[in-house]
Formats: C-alpha cells, sequence, structure tokens
C-alpha cells in the first residue's frame, strides 16, 4: 500500500498550478488546443461535509452524510448550483452519487476513503457496449464517486485526495473470490461538462477515472498513484467519449496509464458509440505491467481522432499501445503521436492483432478491425529492449503507419519484429522492419495523418522547456 500522505502530495508538488474552476465552458480544437473559458460565475451556495454529521476519523463510515448533502444541495441545481466542501479529515464511505451543476472540493489535508466492506459498493448493471461485467459474467460494483446523466460537474479542490484502498479488491481478484467486477474510484455515465482537477487519487480497487458515454471532460493536473503489482488499476480510460482533454498529469500505476476504450466486441458494435477527438498533453508517468497510452483492447465502437504530445514514460512495460483482436470489429485511425521521451522501456511501440479477451461465444470470429492512419513522429529513447513489435491480423492488415524522426537506443539484437503491416517511415533509428521502409519523402506526406505542413522539423529540439516547467 502506497503511503498516500508523504508520496502523492511529494509527486503533485512537480504539477503545474491551475486556476481553480467555478464555471467552466470549453472547446477542443483539431489543432490540439484544448480551450476554457471561465465565467464570473462561482457556486451561489455551499456546505460543508460536517454540516451533515460526517467525523473525519478515518472510521465512521459517512455514506449518509454524502448522500444526505448530496440530496440537499439538488434543491440548489437551478439556481446557480452548489458546492459540497470536504476539509482536512479522513472521511470514510462507501459509493455515493453525484448530482448536476455541483462542485465537490477536497480541501488540501481531506482524504476521501473507500469503505473496505463490498457492501458498501453497490452492485449495478452491466455497461450496454460491454454486456457483462468485465471481469466475470454478472454485474459490477458502483464506483466509489458514480454519476449518471449529468451536466456541468466539477471534482476539484486544493490537492485533496481520493483513495479507494483497493488492496481488499485485489487481494479477491488474485484469489479468485470476486463475485462481480471490481470498481472503479471514479466513473461518470452519460455525462456532460465534466471537470476532474488538482487532486491525487489513490488505490483505484480497478480503473482509476472512467468517463464513459460522455462529452466535454476535462482531466487536468492529477496525481493517479498504485502500487506497480496491482492488477488492473489503469489510470485514466476514456470510454465511448467524446472531447476529452487530459494534461499535466502524473500517473504511476499497475496498468495502463491511459487506455481509450470503446465497448466490447459484438456489445460494443451494437452500441455503436466511439471514442473520438481526444487530447493527452504533458503525461508523465512509468507502469510494470501495462503502457503509457494505450487505445482498446475495447475499441469495438470506434477510436479516432487522438492526438498526443509532450509524453515522458520511464521504468515501464510499454510506451505505445493498440491492442484489437478478430472479433472486435470497430476501428482505430487517425492516430497522432509525438514529441515523446522514453527511458528504461521494455518496447516502446506495441500494436497487437492478437489481444483476444471476449465477453462471451456469440462475438463474431468475422468482424475485424480497421486499424489504419498512425502516426508517431519525434521520440527519443534510452535503455529500451525492443523498439517495435508491430503485428496486424493476418487478412487485415494495419494501413499507413507512419514513423518518422525516431531515435532509440535498442539493447535487443532485433530491435523490430513486423507482420501484416503496411506504412513509412523516415529518419528512424535502428532501422525499421521491411514493410515500414518505404519513405514518407516525398510521395507519402498524404498518407500519414497530421504532417502536411511540419514534416521536416526536427519536433523534439525544443522538448526541454516542458520537461523544467514540471
Amino acid at each position: 500500500m502506497i503511503n498516500s500522505e508523504n508520496i502523492s502530495f511529494q509527486l503533485v508538488d512537480v504539477l503545474l498550478v491551475l486556476a481553480i474552476f467555478s464555471h467552466i465552458t470549453w472547446t477542443v480544437k483539431s489543432s490540439s488546443h484544448c480551450k476554457q473559458a471561465l465565467s464570473r460565475e462561482i457556486r451561489p451556495h455551499s456546505v460543508a461535509i460536517t454540516e451533515f454529521g460526517a467525523v473525519g476519523d478515518g472510521v465512521t463510515l459517512n455514506t449518509k452524510a454524502f448522500q444526505n448533502a448530496i440530496f440537499y444541495l439538488n434543491s440548489f441545481a437551478d439556481k446557480g448550483g452548489a458546492k459540497l466542501f470536504v476539509p482536512a479529515g479522513r472521511w470514510l464511505t462507501g459509493s455515493f452519487d453525484l448530482i448536476s451543476h455541483l462542485t465537490l472540493w477536497l480541501d488540501k489535508d481531506a482524504v476521501i476513503l473507500g469503505s473496505n466492506s463490498s457492501d458498501d459498493w453497490p452492485v449495478v448493471d452491466p455497461l450496454p457496449s460491454y454486456g457483462r461485467g468485465r471481469e466475470l459474467p454478472s454485474g459490477r460494483h458502483r464506483s466509489l464517486i458514480h454519476g449518471r446523466n449529468l451536466t456541468d460537474v466539477i471534482i476539484t479542490g486544493d490537492n485533496g485526495t481520493i483513495d479507494g484502498q483497493g488492496s481488499v479488491w485485489w487481494n479477491c481478484f488474485r484469489r479468485e473470490t470476486l463475485n462481480y467486477t471490481r470498481p472503479h474510484l471514479v466513473e461518470l455515465m452519460n455525462s456532460t461538462g465534466v471537470v476532474i482537477s488538482n487532486l491525487t487519487f489513490l488505490n483505484s480497487p480497478f480503473w482509476t477515472i472512467h468517463p464513459v458515454y460522455c462529452s466535454h471532460v476535462i482531466v487536468q493536473n492529477v496525481t493517479i498513484l498504485a502500487p506497480l503489482d496491482s492488477p488492473n488499476t489503469d489510470g485514466i480510460d476514456p470510454d465511448s467519449s467524446d472531447d476529452v482533454c487530459i494534461e499535466d498529469c502524473y500517473i504511476s500505476t499497475g496498468d495502463d496509464l491511459i487506455a481509450i476504450k470503446s465497448g466490447w466486441d459484438e456489445y460494443g458494435i451494437s452500441f455503436g458509440r466511439p471514442s473520438t477527438n481526444i487530447i493527452i498533453r504533458r503525461l508523465i508517468g512509468n507502469n510494470r505491467n501495462g503502457s503509457g497510452i494505450a487505445i482498446g483492447s475495447e475499441m469495438s465502437g470506434g477510436v479516432s481522432e487522438v492526438y498526443a504530445e509532450n509524453l515522458y514514460f520511464f521504468d515501464s512495460a510499454t510506451a505505445i499501445f493498440i491492442k484489437t483482436a478478430s472479433g472486435r470489429g470497430g476501428y482505430v485511425r487517425n492516430i497522432y503521436i509525438s514529441n515523446v521521451t522514453l527511458v528504461g522501456v521494455d518496447t516502446a511501440i506495441w500494436f497487437d492483432g492478437n489481444f483476444s479477451q471476449h465477453p462471451d461465444e456469440l462475438y463474431d470470429p468475422n468482424a475485424l478491425p480497421v486499424i489504419e492512419r498512425i502516426t508517431v513522429k519525434d521520440v527519443v529513447g534510452d535503455n529500451i529492449k525492443v523498439a517495435g513489435l508491430l503485428k496486424g491480423i493476418e487478412g487485415d492488415t494495419f494501413n499507413h503507419v507512419c514513423l518518422l524522426n525516431i531515435s532509440l537506443n535498442v539493447t535487443s539484437e532485433s530491435p523490430w519484429n513486423c507482420s501484416h503491416i503496411q506504412g513509412y517511415s523516415a529518419l528512424v533509428t535502428p532501422e525499421t522492419c521491411e514493410p515500414l521502409k518505404e519513405s514518407v519523402y516525398p510521395n507519402h506526406s498524404s498518407d500519414c495523418y497530421h504532417l502536411s505542413n511540419h514534416l521536416r522539423s526536427p519536433g523534439y529540439q525544443n522538448r526541454g522547456p516542458w520537461l523544467l516547467s514540471w
């Protein structure tokens, strides 16, 4: 278990300090810039959780206090909204629901603790785009902080902490004694205008932050920590969501730091909601069993228009990972990843067309994913074991994969392993595999996503300033 009061606050001090939001509207531009507009209006109503009988001793269960406070604040939803203030203390609670036009604000020394009893995490129906719980065919436990069908919800503060106390769940997973799929730490469903910022998240039972079927989401200036051997503790997983901005985050977990998803096999195909227009900037982190940025493997609703830049991954299994399989259907297209620094990474780039866990036997093995127009550029790496494992699917080649301006210090005698891949490269060291050896120049720049105007510019000349700013 991580020492939340020492490690997390030390790490968060290196993050960029952001203005505290009151009421926020924002847009995502195709130029990969997230714009925020702050109105002068603040929440006109505010209460503290202590006004509803909560006790911050780390022992008293405060689920009813959170539920009653939010029920009370719902009366102000049409009057400018309200803020629920969580002061310094250790506030033990089970799962509770948020409401629209709410700011959940954690003071600097406030810690919301997830209960160690599974009874305090109700069981809910599976997501329709998954058809079942992700781990078991039955339902799933509801997240600690949960919301659905919301508008304008903010989870923020002065670097407070939300700790899922996930070890009891991890142990059940390892012993195979789970009755239902483990809960996420924060999950918002079918919601729009979501901001999660200026907080530390610790020890999630499962995925940490999970916006699913959401639009207009900002996750900004957060630290996410879990032990490197904790199972499936993904950091941020946008799932069948659009217009998502993730920036200025530090993540160190047991699985993918960020995983973009959109449903699982026939259920995701039928539900048909893609993840699109996802921006990731200034991400630092490490993992032992996952990747820095993953797409999939649940991508059956489609994933497109992903822009990721200014990334630093260290002491990790994989940096960039696209995972899919026959039966997934869907697509991954128009992906642009640039300005990446790697240190001590086992595999820099991994495309896996045989990531073949399925929800049930009803999937269609002939539902083949379309993987195309993937650009990775301006990457430097030291102490890298393997440059790339790029493996498509027989009869379903991954097309227009473009690698350029990549320099990796690789220890393996076979730095690249490629099959069922088509694409182009330029300025790649060590020399790339045969299917990608055709040069981007001069005829294929239009085949490479997002490379039209700045193709010849060295992309990591100015990498120093953003790293120093942390």
